[in-house]
C-alpha cells in the first residue's frame, strides 16, 4: 500500500544484486567487468599472478579478496555466491576487465569461478605483468 510506505536511503551492494538476479532468472553465467582484471594471488607484489580458474571452496578457503572489502572483495563473494546458490551444476561466473569482455568468454583473460576446478580448485594463468592502476588524467573533466 503506498500510503503506508516510507522511504529511506540506502546503499545496495551492486555486485551482491546483480548475483542474485542472475540466480533468480536462472542464468548459466554472471560476469562481473572491472577496472582491473580478474583474481590475483598477491596483487601488487613483485610474486603476483592471476587465477585463470578457481572453485568457491578455493576461494573461500584461501580467503581471497578479504584484504580489498571495497573493491574485489564484494566481487569475488558475489561470484561465490552466483555458483553456490545456482540451480544449475554447470553455473560459472567471471570477473575480469572490462576490455576483455570478448576474452573473458573464452577464458583468454579474467578468472572463472565454477565448482569442479580439478587438482587443488585453482588454475594459474601464465606469467604476465598485473595491470596497472588506472591512470587519472591531470586535465579537467570535459562534459557536453
Amino acid at each position: 500500500n503506498p500510503r503506508t510506505l516510507t522511504g529511506v536511503e540506502a546503499v545496495i551492494d551492486k555486485d551482491a544484486c546483480g548475483a542474485k538476479l542472475a540466480a533468480e532468472l536462472d542464468a548459466d553465467g554472471f560476469i562481473i567487468l572491472t577496472d582491473g582484471g580478474g583474481i590475483w594471488q598477491n596483487f601488487g607484489k613483485p610474486n603476483a599472478r592471476e587465477m585463470k580458474k578457481a572453485s568457491p571452496e578455493y576461494l573461500e578457503g584461501t580467503k581471497a579478496g578479504k584484504n580489498f572489502p571495497g573493491s574485489m572483495g564484494p566481487k569475488i563473494q558475489a561470484a561465490i555466491d552466483f555458483v553456490n546458490n545456482s540451480k544449475s551444476p554447470n553455473a560459472w561466473a567471471a570477473i575480469g576487465d572490462l576490455r576483455d569482455v570478448s576474452k573473458i568468454f573464452n577464458n583468454e583473460e579474467g578468472t572463472l569461478v565454477m565448482k569442479d576446478v580439478k587438482g587443488e580448485g585453482v588454475v594459474w594463468r601464465e606469467q604476465k605483468a598485473e595491470p596497472s592502476p588506472p591512470k587519472q588524467s591531470k586535465e579537467p573533466h570535459k562534459s557536453g
